[in-house]
């Protein structure tokens, strides 16, 4: 009676667990597994991953776009922040992929000629340059780790777009779980401290110095986030203490627990996709 009732509960549940297992596999066969073998780190939010200062709103909100895009592995992807006030909702053009999806070597080609029309609220607007752009508001920049969040969720979610719209081979989950998916991803990417962080926001604020469209809005929940994390964290054998000062407090507790319970099981998983990232 007294082990059971000092057993230590599990920070998921078992389904939850076998579906971040399933889709990290996923990610690593279907999303570039070399790029995250041999490029993916653990994203921290401070100056290490995102230096230096700008004179301007505009500046700032590029530099954080660039670097994140480079940990993202997207710089090959015709992507471009735009602000909210220029920003029109476009139809994403389909990119086809000569050979890797992410990384500086990777070779994307847009699907669409120069010159094509865009369908916007039933009027066509002209389109030189084919590109899938990402808005951005100034108050963003208030909070950082906020915008890299939202950033990268964006990203994910090409990337998981582009993906399926060239394969047949759906995530686990499906349709049902896309949002989760991208949230994933993200972790898989290596901002799942980012990631946690945000999970849980207070979004109020008054209209002026808040604009909900441009938030982030987490799908996937708190403590399955910090487990993707930990996985990533043991995977790729990163050093956690760091983990320790850029995490928010509470969560620091289930990250060490789901980071002990994920070494225990990768010693005896018989995963292919996860044994050929290990090392």
């Amino acid at each position: 009676m007294l082990s059971t009732f000092f057993k230590t509960k599990p920070v998921i549940d078992n389904t939850s667990k076998a579906w971040i297992f399933d889709t990290f596999a996923w990610c690593i066969e279907q999303l570039d597994g070399d790029f995250f073998k041999n490029n993916s780190e653990l994203i921290l939010p401070n100056n290490s991953f995102y230096p230096g200062s700008s004179s301007s709103v505009e500046e700032m909100a590029e530099v954080i776009f660039a670097n994140t895009t480079k940990y993202t592995g997207m710089t090959a992807w015709p992507l471009a922040l735009v602000a909210a006030d220029n920003f029109t909702q476009k139809s994403m053009p389909l990119l086809s992929f000569a050979s890797r999806l992410r990384g500086e070597n990777a070779q994307v080609n847009a699907q669409v000629s120069s010159g094509v029309s865009f369908k916007v609220e039933g009027k066509e607007i002209a389109s030189a340059t084919p590109s899938i752009e990402i808005a951005f508001h100034p108050s963003q920049l208030n909070q950082p780790q906020d915008l890299i969040a939202y950033l990268v969720q964006h990203q994910a979610g090409i990337l998981v777009n582009q993906h399926g719209a060239n394969s047949s081979y759906s995530a686990p989950g499906g349709k049902e779980l896309l949002a989760q998916t991208i949230d994933l991803v993200a972790c898989f990417m290596g901002f799942g401290v980012i990631f946690a962080n945000t999970a849980y926001q207070f979004k109020g604020g008054c209209g002026s110095c808040n604009n909900r469209s441009l938030n982030r809005q987490a799908a996937l929940p708190e403590l399955e986030t910090v487990y993707a994390l930990a996985l990533f964290c043991v995977i790729k054998e990163a050093d956690i203490k760091p983990v320790k000062k850029a995490l928010k407090s509470h969560l620091y507790k289930p990250f060490r627990q789901a980071h002990k319970e994920i070494s225990l099981s990768l010693q005896q998983t018989t995963n292919p996709a996860l044994l050929s990232v290990m090392k």
